[in-house]
């Protein structure tokens, strides 16, 4: 799959399909723009090679429908106040007022247009939509990882009707070190899943288990896989048709001798409150008015002693409700582990990412992810829509030489 770094740029409309789905707070200010300077480096490289910019993204979920509040105006200004650089927004993605700023840009001018899921045809991975996108630019640069596992338009539709397609270096990046981690891992390789669902995860660790050395479990999920051990969890959250699935994961595990992990205590409350009444009692001895909502600090040293050795490790899903904060010192005490550690540790993005951020340690973690859903189709040994869709677009131009 080829870069920004394999192409002519100079002089060219060059069209980054980014990922801006930034927070807002009630007067539509950004509260968090890391996913806008993740995109930072594609960008400069695009105009140190005098390119015409046109940058594509979504906001939030107007759902085809122009919504003023999902407007990318605080994204233009934003980029342009960390860029040194003013950056026009369009008033739309695509039709003839559009069409004319991009064939008016001149090298080095920056274009921003306006969130493309105001248009249905974005979600639908509508074609005709796609070649719209499509002809506004001479080269198409992937750089939106966070939206790589979804058939939409401007990630997959648009790269048939695109002479040259390619990726960005966020997109490699992500790429590189999930395949560094999970294909040609230094060993032993951990993963850590976490999470509410054992439903959304089911797969991914079914995948992981033909590659990896040490499993942990936390969240909610981990009380399925209690209750499928025969543990009663009380009042916590389950999903009781998937305890025979959860046992059967643990077999699998034990025969392929992969150490799996469960917590042996946890932190329980009678309802998921900050002022809720706390206690930690050994998951043998679950009260049954209770619900687990964190793991215990016996679960916390067996985990971070269990990970001290080893070399690679991927973190996918919190291991309690670390929004509120009485439930969030297992999540806190493996964000610690994991950053202090000597190994390559990625974390996947979504809750995992943003408890690594909000901690402070983002720095001491070798890479988190910028996508939660793409990394976790990524877990399942899935190919991302959007990253096939490069490939085939550079091998129908290899045909075409």
């Amino acid at each position: 799959m080829k870069t920004v770094k394999d192409i002519k740029l100079s002089d060219g409309r060059v069209l980054v399909r980014v990922d801006f789905n930034v927070p807002l707070d009630k007067s539509g200010q950004i509260t968090d723009d890391a996913r806008i300077r993740r995109s930072l480096p594609t960008l400069e490289y695009a105009l140190a090679n005098n390119a015409k910019i046109l940058i594509a993204s979504h906001l939030g979920r107007p759902k085809g429908k122009v919504m003023r509040e999902f407007s990318l105006a605080p994204a233009a200004k934003c980029l342009g106040d960390l860029i040194g650089k003013a950056v026009i927004l369009a008033p739309d993605c695509i039709g003839p007022e559009t069409d004319r700023l991009a064939n008016s840009m001149m090298p080095g001018d920056i274009v921003m247009l306006e969130n493309l899921r105001f248009h249905e045809g974005e979600q639908q991975n509508d074609d005709e939509f796609a070649r719209d996108l499509a002809s506004l630019c001479d080269v198409y640069v992937n750089d939106a990882f966070a939206v790589s596992h979804r058939a939409n338009a401007s990630v997959v539709a648009i790269t048939r009707h695109v002479p040259d397609c390619v990726a960005g270096f966020l997109l490699k990046k992500e790429l590189d070190y999930f395949d560094q981690a999970m294909t040609h891992p230094e060993r032993p390789l951990a993963a850590v899943v976490g999470g509410a669902k054992v439903s959304s995860k089911l797969v991914a660790l079914e995948n992981i288990l033909r590659r990896v050395d040490l499993i942990m479990i936390g969240g909610a999920m981990a009380n399925t896989f209690l209750m499928g051990s025969g543990i009663d969890m009380g009042r916590s959250r389950v999903e009781p048709e998937l305890f025979e699935t959860a046992a059967n994961v643990i077999k699998i595990a034990a025969e392929k001798n992969i150490r799996f992990f469960l917590p042996v205590d946890v932190v329980v409350a009678p309802a998921l409150d900050v002022d809720a009444p706390i206690q930690v009692v050994p998951v043998n001895k679950m009260p049954k008015d209770q619900m687990a909502l964190d793991i215990g600090p016996a679960t916390i040293v067996r985990y971070t002693e269990a990970l001290s050795d080893a070399k690679t490790v991927v973190w996918n899903g919190p291991m309690g409700a670390f929004e509120i904060k009485p439930f969030a010192k297992g999540t806190d005490a493996l964000v610690d582990c994991i950053a202090d550690i000597d190994a390559l540790t990625i974390v996947g993005g979504g809750d995992t990412g943003l408890a690594v951020h909000n901690s402070g340690r983002a720095d001491d973690v070798s890479y988190i992810s910028t996508g939660g859903g793409a990394f976790l189709t990524l877990l399942e040994g899935r190919p991302l829509p959007a990253v096939a869709a490069l490939v085939e677009a550079e091998t129908r131009r290899g045909s075409i030489d």
